[in-house]
């Protein structure tokens, strides 16, 4: 798991509101750690293999 800021980053520097479009459309998957919210690694993985097909 990442922190939202760090998934930010790993998407190109996207902003808040697009990443939460993505955590609503189910796109990614977030965790509450405490007070904290965190992006699995796996769904950002499965993201970024979506828009590389979608780019050939």
């Amino acid at each position: 798991m990442v922190s939202v800021e760090k998934a930010r980053s790993l998407l190109g520097d996207i902003g808040k509101t697009r990443l939460y479009e993505y955590f609503y459309s189910g796109d990614l998957t977030r965790v509450k750690v405490g007070a904290r919210t965190c992006v699995t690694v796996e769904s950002i993985d499965r993201l970024v293999a979506r828009f590389m097909q979608q780019a050939a």
